[in-house]
């Protein structure tokens, strides 16, 4: 017998998976539904982490619509920390076996990861560099500012020429800080007129406001057979004010208002009735964007390219029976996914990314 949602939730409670979680089902006639398990309660903002990569993309995109912004525009124009670059000859070589980019970064490389820059997934000296510079990524909060961080990254050679092979996460640190400039002020600032505020988000943002704490959970990681809190419920990070500026860090939400952003991507861009995000440029966000050479077996997870492609932010199911299905998840155990027929799915948790969390995820689609 086929278990609904809830059944799921309270199950993967039960088991131990998470404390408490939230599930968000959107169906294509309009109809949204939020439940709960556990102690999350349903108005919850969370660390909403890499489910920020497709927010981010849709900014630049809407960019691109309004003409401010070209995908094949050299960041340089905007980060002219990042021009002249070196690159190492190969992603493993000593830092000071490079060559010149043969082209520069682009607009288009931040939204598909293959900048050149990104996470290194075996040992090298780049991922030891990286470490001891603070830019490699993790699952603790950014502890450098948007200005320092970019001058650390810049401070190193790439992993591979602009545009042939795929990396995670600094793209879009990286995309964040250029969108910072092009708007000439504050990007939360820029994200909460051009899309929160028309999209009725009214809780998503780089930071909790201190009026809001009590609502933020606690975060935790698997410990053997136990749970461990990573984060304090209703203080550390996350809460207002930011202690430097994130423009490349990842924001806080909720369920509501990660369902009114999901459903405008599942109804083709629009929200009550106005456009978005073109057609055109949604469906370029949803579709592989990323050539077959640059897929290397070392670029994530062991896997990661099986029936999968790599858009603007999201990545798409490419073949079976879920095919064209794409949306993206955060490290603490947030994921969101669109079908083709307009429906969606988000699941909110507040544990990391791992064994537990992942059968969540499958169990729910």
């Amino acid at each position: 017998m086929t278990q609904t949602l809830q059944q799921i939730l309270d199950d993967h409670v039960s088991r131990g998976t998470a404390p408490g979680i939230i599930g968000v089902t959107g169906d294509p006639d309009g109809r949204t539904e939020i439940v709960t398990a556990g102690d999350l309660a349903a108005d919850a903002i969370v660390r909403i982490q890499s489910m920020t990569k497709p927010i981010i993309a849709v900014a630049a995109l809407r960019l691109v619509q309004d003409g401010r912004l070209g995908l094949d525009d050299a960041v340089e124009t905007w980060l002219p920390e990042l021009a002249d670059r070196r690159v190492l000859r190969s992603p493993g070589a000593s830092l000071d076996d490079v060559e010149p980019a043969v082209t520069p970064i682009t607009v288009r490389h931040l939204l598909t990861n293959t900048s050149g820059y990104g996470v290194m997934t075996a040992p090298s000296p780049l991922q030891a560099a990286m470490i001891a510079n603070r830019t490699e990524a993790g699952q603790e909060p950014v502890s450098l500012g948007a200005q320092d961080w970019l001058e650390a990254l810049a401070a190193l050679p790439l992993a591979f020429q602009p545009g042939t092979g795929w990396r995670y996460h600094h793209s879009f640190g990286i995309l964040g800080i250029l969108l910072s400039r092009l708007v000439d002020g504050s990007l939360e600032e820029h994200l909460r007129r051009e899309l929160f505020g028309p999209l009725g988000m009214v809780d998503t943002g780089y930071s909790v406001p201190v009026e809001q704490a009590h609502r933020l959970p606690a975060a935790h990681r698997h410990d053997g057979e136990s749970l461990v809190e990573v984060e304090p419920a209703a203080a550390g990070f996350s809460v207002a004010p930011a202690p430097f500026d994130v423009s490349h860090s990842e924001l806080v939400s909720t369920a509501a208002d990660y369902a009114v952003f999901a459903r405008m991507l599942a109804t083709g861009g629009r929200h009550d009735g106005q456009v978005v995000l073109a057609p055109e440029l949604l469906a370029a966000m949803r579709t592989d964007q990323v050539p077959a050479s640059a897929k290397a077996s070392d670029s994530f997870y062991p896997g990661f390219w099986d029936a999968t492609g790599w858009g603007y932010g999201v990545a798409m199911q490419t073949e079976g029976e879920g095919a064209g299905r794409y949306g993206w998840s955060g490290g603490l155990g947030t994921d969101f996914s669109v079908d083709p027929d307009g429906s969606f799915r988000i699941v909110l948790t507040q544990v990391e990314m791992g064994p537990e969390v992942l059968g969540l995820f499958a169990d729910t689609r």
